[in-house]
C-alpha cells in the first residue's frame, strides 16, 4: 500500500509538472506569437469584396461587374437548416466551444503523430474565420498556432452569430461564388431562403472541397458528401428520419446560373461602368456599389426590339447575302455539329443554325438549343439575292434557290412560334429616349447587338444630321423676327464660298423648286434652299451661335452655309438632348443616366440633382441653384411656335407615316444626308423625346430609296407606340403672347374676307401681318390712279 502511495505521489507530481510545463510552453508560445497577431476588432468593419451591380429605375438588375460573385446576408437571413447542415459538416460543437475544439485538435495531433504531417487540422468554424480573414493557407505549425490564438480572441470579441455571419459570407464555394447567397444563386438560381434541405446540404458540403464536391462538375462526389452531411444531421438530432429519407432521395438539381440579369441593357451597363471607373478605379469592382439608373425597363425592351426590327426590315428590303459559312455535313457527326453551334453566339436574338435538309418550300435546320426545327416558306421567300444596296435579284421560287445543305445561317422564332430565316445586318442604328423635363435617359440602344459590336452609336458615333438640324435653324429665325408665315423663295441659287472650295449649287431632295414658300411649309417639306436663305438672312455666325446653345460641339459645327443642311458632326444623344428643348418649352436640360448610388448595405452615396424645365421657377423668381432650374434658351413664344410648326411635319410633311400613332400632340423632323448615308427621325411630345438613326459604321449609301422617313421613322414609331401607350395627349397651349389669325397660304398675308382656302396661323402679337391679301376680284380690277402714280387723282 505504501508503495502504491509513493507511485501515485510521483505520478501526480509528474502530471502537475507536465501541466505546468505545458502551461509555461503555451504561455511562451502565446508570448512569442502575440505581437504578430492582427487586431480582431477589424472584423467588425469587414467590407466584403462585392461586385458592382447596375439596376434600372424599377430595380431590375442590368449588369454585375466584378470577379467575385457575392451577396452578403445577415445571420437572421440564414435558414436554420443550413446552420445545422454547416455544423454537421464543419463544426458540430460550434455553439458550445470557446473557439477551439479539444477533441478535434487531439484528433489532428494523432494524425500528425501517426502520419508525420498535418491532415485535417481540427479547425473549428471560428478558426476558419481566423484563417480566411487574417492568415495564409499554408500548412505550418506557426500558422496553426496563430490560428488557434486568433480564434480565442475572436470568440472574446464577437458573438457566435457574428462569427457565423462572417464565415458564410466569406467562404469560396466554386463557380466564382463567394458566400452562401451567391452560391445559392449560381447553383440553383434562387435565394438561400428558398432552397430545399437537400440543396442546403449540398451547399454545406462545398467549403471543404469546392471543386471535388461541385454538384455541376462532380455530381457523384457531391451527392455522397451531401448524403453524409444529412446522415450527420440525423445523428445529431437536427432532422428526423422522414426528412432524411426524403432529402437523400432527391436528385442533383444544380446547374450553372449566370448573373441573374433581369433586363438586357449592355450599352447602358458599359456607360455606367466607364463613368464610375474614372472616380473609383479598381475598387469599383469590389466595393459592392448599387447603381440605380434612370432607365425604364419596359421602354428599354421596346427600344431594343424596335431597333432590331427596323434594321432587320432594312436588311430584308436589300436582299439575302448568303450563308455565313458552308459546312461539309458528311464529315461531321451530330455531336460535332452541336459543339460548333454551341460555340457560336447569338446576335440580337438571331440564333446560329445549320441547314440539314432542303425541301421544295421549306427547310430543316439544327440549332444548339432547340434541336432540329423547320423553316416555312413564309420565313424563306423574302430572300431575294443581294446585288447592291440598290438592286436585288429575282424572288426565289423554291427553298433551294436560297438554301443548301450545310449552310450556316441565322434563324429567329416569331410570336406565333414559326421559325424564320434571317441574317445579321451589316447596317447599324441607334435609338435614345429622354424625359425632356429633366434629361433622364429612359431607353438607349447603341446598336443591333452589343455582343457583335460594343461601339455605342448613341454616344460615340458622330454623324451628319442632315435635315434633322433644320429645327434649330428655324428656331433661330423665329427668335429673330421671322414668323411661320414669312415668305422665303425656294428657287435655284449658286454660292461661291471659299470655305466650300468653289461654287456650290444646292438642291432640294426631289430636285424641284417651290418658289415663294412660307417658313412653316418649308420646314415640313424640308426645303433645302429655304434653309440656306434663312441662314444667309440671319448671318452664318449668328445662326451658328444660336444653334450651339443646344449642346453641340463648336469644333464639329462648320461656319459656312452647308451647316443649314446638316453638315455638322453630332451624336444621337446630342440631337435628342437638343430636341428636348423643343419638347419642354425652351429649356436646356442635360442628359443623365445615374439616378442614385448606394453602398452594399443600402446607404446613399450619390443622388442626382438634374436641372429641371421649370416654368414655375421663372414665375416665382426662384434661385436657379437651389431650385435646379434649367436655363431658358428659347423664348416661351418661340418654343410654342417651333413645336406647332414641327407638328405639321407629321400632319402633312415628311413624317406623315407617324399618323398611324393617332396622336395630335407629336412633332418631329426627318433627316437624310447626301447620298443617303445617314437616316434620322427625331420626335416628341411634352413627356418624351426620342431620336432614331440608321447608317453604316463606315459611311456609305443606304440605297437610293432609303430616307429618314423609310429607314429611321419606322423604328421611332415602333418605340413611341409603347412609350405613349396609355398617356393622354400633351400638346402645349398657346402662351398669352401668341394669337392666331387666318392667312392667305400663298402670300402669308391676312386672308381677305370669306377666303375659302385661308389657313389659321399663329403669331406673336406684335408680328401679326398688317397687310391683307387681295381677293381674285381685286386682282382682276384695273389699277387705280393711286396704284399707278402713287397719289390720288
Amino acid at each position: 500500500m505504501r508503495i502504491f502511495y509513493k507511485v501515485f505521489k510521483w505520478l501526480s507530481i509528474l502530471a502537475v509538472t507536465g501541466i505546468v510545463a505545458g502551461l509555461i510552453a503555451a504561455a511562451s508560445i502565446y508570448y512569442y506569437f502575440s505581437p504578430q497577431l492582427p487586431d480582431v476588432e477589424t472584423l467588425r468593419e469587414v467590407k466584403f469584396q462585392t461586385p458592382l451591380r447596375v439596376y434600372s429605375a424599377d430595380s431590375k438588375l442590368i449588369a454585375e461587374f466584378g470577379e467575385k460573385r457575392r451577396t452578403p446576408i445577415t445571420y437572421e437571413q440564414i435558414p436554420e437548416d443550413f446552420v445545422h447542415a454547416l455544423q454537421a459538416a464543419e463544426d458540430s460543437r460550434f455553439f458550445d466551444h470557446f473557439g477551439i475544439d479539444i477533441k478535434g485538435l487531439t484528433r489532428a495531433a494523432y494524425q500528425l503523430a501517426s502520419s508525420g504531417h498535418i491532415q485535417s487540422g481540427g479547425s473549428t468554424i471560428t478558426m476558419q474565420v481566423a484563417k480566411n480573414f487574417f492568415l495564409t493557407r499554408e500548412r505550418t505549425f506557426s500558422r496553426k498556432f496563430m490560428e488557434i490564438f486568433l480564434a480565442l480572441r475572436i470568440e472574446q470579441a464577437l458573438s457566435k452569430e457574428e462569427i457565423l455571419e462572417l464565415y458564410v459570407n466569406k467562404i469560396y464555394l466554386g463557380q466564382r461564388a463567394y458566400g452562401i447567397q451567391a452560391a445559392s444563386t449560381v447553383y440553383y438560381g434562387q435565394s438561400i431562403e428558398d432552397l430545399s434541405l437537400a440543396q442546403l446540404a449540398m451547399i454545406a458540403g462545398l467549403p471543404k472541397a469546392p471543386s471535388a464536391n461541385n454538384p455541376i462538375s462532380n455530381p457523384e462526389n457531391a451527392i455522397q458528401r451531401r448524403n453524409w452531411i444529412l446522415g450527420r444531421m440525423l445523428e445529431l438530432g437536427y432532422i428526423d428520419q422522414a426528412r432524411y429519407d426524403d432529402a437523400t432521395a432527391q436528385p442533383v438539381t444544380a446547374r450553372y446560373h449566370g448573373s441573374d440579369i433581369e433586363l438586357s441593357a449592355p450599352y447602358i451597363a458599359e456607360m455606367v461602368r466607364a463613368e464610375l471607373y474614372e472616380q473609383y478605379g479598381d475598387d469599383l469592382y469590389t466595393d459592392g456599389l448599387k447603381v440605380y439608373t434612370t432607365l425604364d425597363s419596359r421602354l428599354q425592351e421596346s427600344a431594343d426590339r424596335a431597333l432590331r426590327t427596323g434594321l432587320l426590315a432594312y436588311t430584308e428590303r436589300h436582299g439575302y447575302r448568303g450563308p455565313e459559312q458552308q459546312l461539309d455535313l458528311d464529315t461531321l457527326s451530330s455531336e460535332e455539329l452541336l459543339d460548333q453551334l454551341e460555340e457560336m453566339p447569338a446576335f440580337g436574338g438571331l440564333i446560329p443554325a445549320i441547314v440539314t435538309e432542303v425541301g421544295d418550300k421549306s427547310a430543316k435546320v439544327i440549332t444548339a438549343e432547340e434541336g432540329e426545327v423547320e423553316l416555312t416558306w413564309d420565313g424563306i421567300s423574302w430572300a431575294r439575292p443581294f446585288k447592291t444596296v440598290n438592286y436585288t435579284g429575282a424572288a426565289p421560287n423554291k427553298a433551294a434557290d436560297v438554301l443548301s445543305r450545310g449552310d450556316l445561317v441565322r434563324v429567329i422564332q416569331d410570336e406565333e412560334g414559326n421559325w424564320m430565316l434571317r441574317q445579321v445586318p451589316k447596317v447599324q442604328g441607334a435609338l435614345v429616349s429622354l424625359n425632356p423635363k429633366d434629361g433622364a435617359i429612359r431607353a438607349l440602344s447603341g446598336g443591333f447587338s452589343f455582343t457583335l459590336n460594343k461601339f455605342n452609336r448613341v454616344t460615340q458615333a458622330y454623324r451628319q444630321p442632315g435635315s434633322n438640324i433644320k429645327p434649330f435653324l428655324y428656331t433661330a429665325a423665329l427668335e429673330s423676327g421671322f414668323t411661320p408665315a414669312s415668305i422665303i423663295n425656294d428657287a435655284p441659287v449658286v454660292f461661291h464660298d471659299v470655305s466650300l472650295e468653289g461654287n456650290w449649287r444646292p438642291e432640294n431632295d426631289n430636285g424641284k423648286f417651290g418658289g415663294p414658300t412660307r417658313l412653316r411649309e418649308a420646314l415640313y417639306r424640308s426645303r433645302n434652299l429655304v434653309s440656306i436663305r434663312l441662314m444667309r438672312a440671319l448671318g452664318i455666325e449668328k445662326a451658328r451661335d444660336f444653334m450651339l446653345q443646344f449642346g453641340f460641339e463648336p469644333d464639329r459645327f462648320p461656319a459656312n452655309l452647308s451647316l443649314a443642311l446638316g453638315s455638322a458632326d453630332v451624336t444621337p444623344l446630342q440631337i435628342v438632348t437638343g430636341y428636348a428643348s423643343f419638347a419642354n418649352g425652351g429649356y436646356k436640360v442635360a442628359p443623365y443616366l445615374i439616378a442614385r448610388i448606394e453602398t452594399a448595405t443600402g446607404e446613399p452615396v450619390f443622388e442626382a440633382e438634374p436641372s429641371l424645365a421649370c416654368p414655375v421657377c421663372e414665375m416665382t423668381d426662384a434661385d436657379p441653384e437651389t431650385s435646379h432650374a434649367a436655363p431658358r434658351i428659347i423664348s416661351k413664344d418661340g418654343a410654342f411656335l417651333i413645336y406647332n410648326v414641327m407638328q405639321d411635319v407629321i400632319k402633312r410633311g415628311t413624317g406623315r407615316r407617324a399618323l398611324e400613332l393617332n396622336r395630335g400632340d407629336i412633332a418631329g423632323k426627318t433627316g437624310t444626308t447626301n447620298d443617303q448615308k445617314d437616316s434620322w427621325f427625331s420626335g416628341f411630345n411634352q413627356e418624351v423625346v426620342t431620336t432614331a438613326w440608321v447608317g453604316y459604321d463606315q459611311p456609305t449609301t443606304l440605297g437610293r430609296r432609303e430616307y429618314g422617313s423609310t429607314a429611321a421613322l419606322p423604328i421611332w414609331i415602333d418605340f413611341m407606340r409603347d412609350a405613349l401607350e396609355g398617356t393622354p395627349e400633351s400638346a402645349p397651349d398657346a402662351p398669352e403672347g401668341i394669337i392666331s389669325a387666318l392667312i392667305d397660304p400663298s402670300t402669308g398675308k391676312l386672308a381677305y374676307p370669306n377666303q375659302s382656302d385661308a389657313i389659321r396661323e399663329y403669331f406673336r402679337r406684335d408680328q401679326l401681318p398688317q397687310e391683307r391679301a387681295r381677293s381674285p376680284e381685286e386682282q382682276m380690277a384695273p389699277p387705280t390712279t393711286e396704284q399707278i402714280f402713287g397719289f390720288g387723282g
